[in-house]
């Protein structure tokens, strides 16, 4: 039976998750929410459900499964919060854009009162719901990786001084660690997807002179260093156009290990794998999928199998745990930049308590 669902936040991103409810049959869209009410009467007539101006009313008149928060905000997240805890608290499933918030205080209450209502809380990590992923996590669970080593990840914008504007958008300009809080979500994510918790983090942050003589405050520059529970090290590289990117495009993460190493490219498109055995002879899947909107629907869909097939909370899969980590190794980044690039220690996750119906015998 399809979930019930609600959109809040009805912007171009809140919209693209509405045409996802609106086209996937687990998923039944019968709400759309925003204060702004011409996007919230204009989005309910394009796709034929009720539109609300407020969530409190929406909550309250329509008998939703879950809440999906496209809401935004300064840095991405400042308006994931509030309709967030006031979704869990009516016990409903959430959804939330990345980033889960652009506090990490938020983050962590917001992960609390999922636990504490027992209500899945997940959020929008869609980088690493694509076939090349899948297929290169079926590489480690094969075997055919082995002992992790290495992973590099380089994601970003490309551009250059010539293509360089200052934005003049309220969410963005004045706020210096904007590309940091609103986008290392994504590479932070991938990276632990792939190689485990982080516990180390060195980072190197900075923005170049065009954006200084433009009054530019954002640090569009990030190189950190990092290090996994288990021994593997990393460097993610991103900047938020102030270079045109080379080799491996805009998306490419590495992973290498003792058996062997893939690199995925431009996220959804290639995945290339080499073995230790034979590392001359590459093996190269292509998905023939250039366009990037693909994952949205992917992800989506995944949080939508989850809640229906009833999972226990701790395998949701990109869940509020997962988007807090991410957060986390932000905060580590931003501790160690203003403290001139020393090694930082990310603050500890919450236990995972497990669920008995879940456990072996």
């Amino acid at each position: 039976m399809p979930i019930n669902v609600g959109v809040v936040g009805l912007r171009g991103i809140g919209n693209h998750h509405a045409e996802c409810h609106s086209k996937d049959p687990l998923s039944n869209l019968v709400a759309v929410c925003d204060v702004i009410r011409e996007r919230a009467d204009a989005t309910a007539a394009k796709y034929g459900c009720k539109a609300y101006y407020s969530l409190k009313d929406m909550l309250a008149n329509e008998d939703l499964d879950m809440v999906d928060v496209t809401t935004g905000g300064f840095e991405n997240g400042s308006w994931h919060f509030e309709p967030a805890m006031q979704a869990m608290e009516a016990g409903k499933h959430v959804l939330v854009e990345k980033p889960l918030s652009n506090d990490v205080g938020e983050a962590r209450q917001m992960v609390a009162k999922a636990e504490e209502m027992g209500v899945y809380l997940g959020c929008n990590l869609n980088h690493y719901f694509t076939p090349p992923a899948e297929r290169a996590k079926k590489y480690q669970q094969d075997g055919q990786i082995g002992e992790l080593v290495y992973c590099l990840h380089k994601m970003g914008f490309s551009g250059g001084e010539a293509s360089y504007a200052p934005s003049d958008s309220t969410r963005v300009a004045g706020f210096p660690y904007f590309h940091l809080k609103a986008f290392l979500s994504h590479p932070f994510s991938v990276m632990r997807y792939f190689c485990g918790d982080i516990t180390h983090v060195q980072a190197f942050v900075d923005r170049p002179s065009f954006r200084r003589r433009a009054g530019d405050l954002m640090l569009s520059i990030a190189g950190i260093n990092v290090r996994f529970a288990n021994g593997c090290v990393g460097y993610l590289l991103s900047q938020r156009g102030d270079a045109p990117y080379g080799l491996g495009g805009w998306w490419s993460v590495e992973v290498a290990g003792t058996h062997g190493t893939f690199c995925i490219e431009n996220c959804i498109e290639k995945v290339t794998y080499w073995s230790a055995e034979k590392p001359n002879e590459p093996v190269v899947e292509s998905t023939g999928i250039t366009d990037f909107g693909e994952t949205f629907p992917r992800r989506i869909h995944a949080y939508l199998e989850d809640v229906t097939n009833g999972v226990p909370r701790d395998q949701l899969r990109a869940s509020g745990r997962d988007a807090l980590a991410a957060l986390e190794y932000t905060w580590a980044v931003i501790e160690s930049y203003e403290q001139g690039g020393v090694m930082v220690r990310p603050n500890p996750l919450p236990p995972v308590h497990g669920s008995p119906e879940a456990l072996p015998n």
